[in-house]
């Protein structure tokens, strides 16, 4: 029977999924074609809700329930995983801080009078978000779920009210020669690998219930992801920004440019949180060394990436995409596999895996790291 436990877990899933990556998807929807995009999401979505199903058994074969990713790759895999999960954590924290400080900048400096540069306003958007964290509100953190919730109404709201003006003739247009433009970002806005642990403690009890709460809690930012990205491309075609919240002008552009700002800033918050924590408690960094990697670390990698022009806010969301969730990805698949074969406990579900699927994922996941950068 599914009850309010069961749905909490899903939408800490949920939660954990949705954040700002959903503003790069209309963009890279619109430059290969909303087919294209649309085959990337689902097929990409099913990978994922593998590697999650494949997660959360691992979660279910120990026994002591205070393992986070890092710790399943030492305990089964050695310190040579441990270190590369680390890695593409840090790909995948420090690559959308970057993307939300460019599209914050972006952002203000289109709703603000006065055409202000925008690294100026990413740069006050960073001192604010610092400020904050310095204070220690830790309550700000249950912003991850409530304004996941919070998104996804608004984007409903975004939805109903643009749907009228679709014009269905945006979704015939296909680019193959942007194939595989919308891996990284998709993938990146899939990802939510590291709140599945937490998923095992807040269900315990219930195991038996974990497989399908993983499943219905990543199906949701999957359908809502559709509906979000079809709305855009069928009512701008290929004229989508890279922040897609910044394609419409006047009053309605703005209102809606509001909501951009609302998503990256919650995700930066939930990002900076679990950085903090990281550094603080499980690699027991100073004070001043953990502001350093938490504030000032991503601010010089931002005004260094924005000064020169090294990249923008797609492909540094795609980048962060492919490294930490094709690194993160191939090795959950090695350590399920170590599981199994260790027994430490039954668990409430077992899904099959060999190393047909292992190479086949994996071939997926590091031809997605080759064409994320060489395109």
């Amino acid at each position: 029977m599914m009850n309010k436990k069961f749905w909490t877990t899903v939408f800490t899933l949920t939660g954990a999924i949705i954040g700002a990556g959903i503003l790069g998807l209309p963009y890279v929807f619109s430059k290969a074609g909303f087919i294209l995009g649309l085959f990337w999401l689902i097929f990409l979505g099913l990978i994922i809700i593998l590697v999650n199903l494949y997660l959360g058994e691992i979660c279910l074969r120990v026994n002591e329930e205070n393992y986070q990713l890092v710790g399943y790759a030492r305990k089964y895999l050695g310190k040579w995983a441990e270190k590369i999960i680390f890695i593409a954590m840090m790909f995948g924290i420090y690559s959308p801080l970057i993307a939300y400080l460019i599209g914050e900048g972006q952002s203000f400096s289109q709703i603000l009078p006065g055409n202000i540069n925008p690294l100026f306003l990413g740069t006050g958007f960073w001192f604010v978000m610092t400020l904050l964290l310095k204070k220690g509100m830790r309550e700000l953190r249950k912003v991850e779920t409530y304004g996941s919730l919070a998104i996804v109404f608004i984007a409903t709201i975004i939805f109903i009210y643009l749907a009228p003006t679709i014009k269905f003739s945006n979704f015939q247009q296909v680019h193959y020669n942007n194939f595989f433009l919308p891996f990284g970002v998709i993938l990146f806005s899939l990802l939510g690998l590291v709140s599945i642990p937490e998923l095992r403690r807040e269900i315990k009890g219930q195991e038996k219930l974990l497989k399908k709460a993983i499943i219905i809690g990543t199906l949701i930012p999957i359908i809502l992801y559709m509906f979000f990205s079809a709305v855009f491309v069928g009512v701008l075609g290929e004229n989508v920004k890279e922040v897609a919240t910044l394609s419409f002008s006047g009053v309605k552009g703005n209102l809606i440019a509001l909501f951009g700002i609302f998503t990256m800033l919650t995700s930066y918050f939930v990002l900076s949180f679990s950085l903090r924590d990281m550094f603080r408690f499980d690699l027991r960094f100073s004070r001043s060394k953990t502001f350093f990697w938490v504030s000032l670390f991503p601010l010089l990698l931002y005004l260094v990436v924005s000064i020169f022009n090294l990249a923008d806010f797609i492909s540094i969301l795609g980048i962060g995409g492919v490294v930490s969730g094709g690194l993160m990805g191939i090795l959950i698949l090695l350590i399920n596999k170590k599981a199994k074969q260790m027994k430490e406990r039954k668990p409430e579900y077992n899904i099959p895996i060999n190393w047909l699927i292992i190479s086949v994922v994996s071939i997926i996941f590091i031809l997605g790291i080759i064409f994320e950068f060489l395109f």
